[in-house]
């Protein structure tokens, strides 16, 4: 089966969803992906085909999927609405899996919604009869170093740990740092791709308790050796509850308003920002 991945990154928008596509990529044989090449994108580290939209045209993904043959359309954006799906599924005859964190509407064979908060029913009337869902922590898309990590103890090497997704589109990482106590060690965790990448240097220069971690390759070993997680209401999420771990979730998206919610309702530490 040929599988093509619709999705995007940039340092706007971030690296979550190219993330998770990659964990549940690995699931098929024959993968490609179709992306914008935006600013600050994470292209160059998808390992699979990765075909270059021009533009967010439903119609030139149609002639994609047309010309490619492919038999699976994995969706994975905000901006491709139900009725955009309808006109694929109408055109190409495609299966199409759709992640969805919002609990919105969807014209789709399988609907993945990976949020810990996350049913079935909630889907009532929004998806088509013939719909597969899954929902749920147990659909969770987790890189396997969390799973390496579970059980494991470690000693714990920092007071905070903070994380912000890999581009921290807010600019909070270093705001947080600077209101918790100056005498704790705190590592913040970011990527390459951050805008805000030099201002923070300068921030952790300033700071001798506070350490900066660009593009780390196990953040699941430095959750566990920290104390306190300070995470975005995100796939890190997911990430902490599989760990164990103690955190405080931050919601500054509106993607993340739902699993914000539920934590809050389950007696999880939550802040709006």
């Amino acid at each position: 089966m040929r599988v093509l991945f619709r999705a995007d990154s940039s340092s706007k928008i971030g690296y979550g969803h190219i993330k998770r596509d990659l964990v549940l990529a690995k699931h098929y044989d024959e993968v490609s992906f179709a992306c914008l090449e935006l600013e600050g994108n994470l292209i160059e580290s998808i390992p699979y085909e990765v075909f270059i939209l021009e533009n967010e045209s439903i119609f030139e993904l149609i002639n994609l999927i047309k010309a490619e043959g492919f038999d699976l359309l994995i969706i994975d954006h905000y901006g491709i609405s139900a009725d955009d799906e309808k006109l694929i599924k109408f055109e190409t005859g495609v299966k199409i899996l759709s992640f969805d964190d919002e609990i919105r509407a969807h014209h789709c064979d399988i609907l993945l919604n990976v949020n810990a908060y996350a049913k079935a029913k909630d889907y009532e009337g929004l998806v088509p009869k013939h719909c597969e869902l899954r929902c749920g922590f147990s659909y969770a898309l987790i890189r396997e170093e969390f799973y390496a990590e579970v059980g494991k103890k470690r000693a714990k090497i920092w007071d905070f740990f903070i994380c912000m997704g890999g581009v921290d589109p807010k600019n909070l990482s270093a705001k947080i740092a600077s209101e918790l106590p100056m005498d704790k060690k705190i590592a913040i965790a970011t990527s390459s791709s951050n805008a805000h990448l030099r201002g923070l240097r300068r921030f952790v220069k300033a700071h001798e308790n506070v350490e900066l971690f660009v593009d780390c390759e196990n953040l699941a070993k430095m959750m566990k050796q920290s104390r306190k997680l300070i995470i975005s209401a995100s796939s890190l999420v997911n990430e902490a509850l599989l760990l164990k771990v103690n955190f405080k979730a931050v919601c500054y998206a509106k993607n993340q308003k739902k699993l914000a919610l539920w934590l809050a309702q389950k007696g999880y530490e939550v802040e709006k920002r």
